[in-house]
């Protein structure tokens, strides 16, 4: 149990936390990456050597551009074309979240990625499914509570997602919890996928949608007003709707003098939960530096942000890491992570009675203590 009154990343280790944004396909362990290259044949990776993959995958990721970020995808998928590797990786995903401390996670993949040798869509998801299973009963006999559920992708640029969005309600019951849009914003607006979106919808069904990443306003304008969407896929580019007051930072909740556009008043009046996903903005170039990352003003002026790995093998981060170095960088304590992670429980796809039970008796109490 943490004692400090400044968190430190092992205690911050032992903290539960909840994850909302999460690829499946960017949190492969590096090793696991050379083993399944092996066992399946694939030839494309530039180097079987696990130290200096680990390396390869971040550098190449720090390019400053999403669509050169999502390069580094090739090689994972690559190896994940069989059911086999799909169950591993699924199950080890859980296991290293566990590990990590995080109660509840939501990770995401898509389908259609994995089908070139083969597989049906089904047969990608059912084998999601079982290592999901697998991890979750492997960390329950180790003492460690943890609850995953699934989002089912539609490729943004491919024309699949009514297709996906059917797949996310008929799986429902059996771990999948929502749908989303991922791949490359310029170019490919939402609203490209509305008939996916309005059957999710008439489904009663969840959904949110990378915007306001790579591209501004107009993203998140059109997945909201136009999709409906209930949650934010990083989000950050709201700020640009955000005149701050000053020398450009709020230091108060409700954000002192800042001024907030009619987009960035709906966003946090409706409290539409925001995805932020520090290191991974940097290396897109969504934000030049932690220091000058929007999240600081976000979370000062009170908008629903959650923090988030998106691709912990391309950004070599966990939750745990990610919450120290928001820590070092803006001063936070026990009481904001605890924020944080509330947010984030709030704004999950499950139903309200699990929430409720996450918050009240996990979240809560094991933050009493250390606050």
């Amino acid at each position: 149990m943490a004692t400090r009154t400044v968190p430190t990343l092992q205690d911050l280790r032992t903290a539960p936390k909840v994850l909302l944004h999460d690829h499946l396909d960017g949190g492969l362990r590096p090793r696991t990456v050379v083993e399944l290259a092996e066992s399946t044949g694939y030839r494309g990776l530039p180097t079987t050597d696990v130290t200096d993959l680990t390396r390869w995958f971040r550098d190449a990721a720090d390019s400053g551009s999403l669509e050169s970020y999502l390069e580094t995808f090739a090689h994972t998928t690559g190896v994940m074309q069989t059911e086999e590797a799909l169950s591993r990786v699924a199950e080890e995903c859980v296991e290293d979240l566990a590990a990590d401390g995080v109660v509840y996670a939501e990770v995401r993949y898509a389908p259609e990625l994995f089908v070139t040798r083969g597989l049906s869509l089904e047969a990608v998801i059912e084998a999601v499914q079982d290592g999901f299973e697998r991890g979750t009963r492997r960390a329950a006999e180790q003492g460690v509570r943890i609850r995953v559920g699934t989002l089912l992708c539609a490729m943004r640029q491919h024309a699949r997602a009514l297709e996906i969005a059917e797949l996310a309600v008929r799986y429902r019951d059996v771990g999948v919890v929502g749908f989303d849009i991922a791949g490359p914003e310029a170019g490919f607006p939402p609203t490209r996928n509305l008939d996916a979106f309005e059957y999710i919808r008439v489904n009663n069904a969840h959904f949110t949608i990378h915007a306001g990443e790579a591209f501004g306003l107009a993203s998140i304008w059109e997945a909201i007003q136009y999709c409906g969407a209930e949650r934010l896929g990083h989000g950050v580019r709201i700020i640009d709707d955000i005149t701050p007051a000053g020398d450009g930072a709020a230091t108060v909740p409700g954000g002192g003098a800042a001024e907030l556009g009619r987009l960035a008043s709906y966003v946090r009046d409706r409290r539409i939960p925001l995805e932020v996903c520090p290191s991974s903005n940097l290396q897109t170039g969504a934000a030049p530096s932690l220091e000058k990352h929007p999240i600081g003003l976000l979370a000062a002026m009170r908008f629903r942000v959650t923090v988030n790995t998106d691709n912990r093998l391309m950004s070599d981060c966990t939750m745990s890491s990610e919450f120290a170095r928001l820590v070092e960088t803006f001063g936070y304590g026990w009481s904001d992570v605890r924020w944080f992670t509330i947010n984030a429980m709030k704004s999950a796809f499950i139903d309200f009675d699990e929430r409720l039970d996450l918050i009240n008796n996990v979240i809560k109490p094991w933050y009493a203590e250390v606050e």
